[in-house]
């Protein structure tokens, strides 16, 4: 495979969802709520492989073994269409750290802008998901692995629903190393930079501003 740390997730009812989010028949409101339920799908498989370590707990009869995370979770969306993915990302890891991410293309240089940032502290200790429901040009996303790593997140997985071959590509070559979870790999982007066949704008399919 092309990709070495692209990880598709074809799980049966993570396809099934993603065929309604593609629908362009479906409305906003049902589209806000499978794609939470796709996050929540997908990250119960990204964390399998978690680390843990044992804690002692006390049952109703006697002192047992636990297990806990080893690392806290930090979740940082890339605003705005990330929000998207956190509420069912925290329906499973209701203890997550949430960070902010605001960045836009400039016009001109048609670079990524960072204009609002706000993380929690310790990146270093965290397990870090940075969250984006689309996966294009990969301009911003790879502009949002730099901007975590130069404050200090060491464990990184980016989390998308659905990727365009060009952007995994870029990705890769500016984070070699990152690990790129997603629904669906798709054909190619369009000359306006659209995933094809894609779902649309997720942004305005989430908040009801097309």
């Amino acid at each position: 495979m092309e990709f070495k740390k692209l990880y598709i997730l074809d799980h049966p009812l993570i396809q099934q969802k993603m065929f309604y989010l593609r629908n362009k028949h479906t409305s906003n409101l049902n589209f806000r709520a499978i794609l939470n339920e796709i996050s929540e799908l997908m990250v119960y498989e990204i964390t399998r492989n978690m680390a843990v370590c044992p804690r002692e707990v006390e049952t109703p009869l006697e002192k047992a073994t636990g297990y806990i995370l080893a690392k806290p979770v930090t979740l940082i969306p890339i605003l705005r269409a990330g929000l998207g993915m956190s509420d069912g990302i925290l329906r499973l890891i209701p203890h997550a750290r949430v960070g902010h991410l605001g960045l836009y293309r400039d016009k001109k240089t048609l670079m990524p802008v960072e204009y609002y940032l706000k993380f929690p502290g310790d990146l270093a200790k965290a397990e870090i998901f940075i969250i984006d429901p689309m996966l294009a040009t990969a301009g911003s996303a790879a502009a949002a692995v730099d901007c975590v790593k130069k404050r200090g997140g060491l464990s990184i997985t980016f989390v998308c629903l659905v990727a365009a071959p060009e952007g995994v590509r870029y990705l890769q070559e500016k984070h070699p190393e990152l690990p790129i979870y997603t629904a669906a790999l798709d054909r190619e982007l369009n000359d306006h930079k659209y995933i094809m066949p894609g779902l649309g704008d997720a942004g305005d399919r989430i908040f009801g501003t097309e």
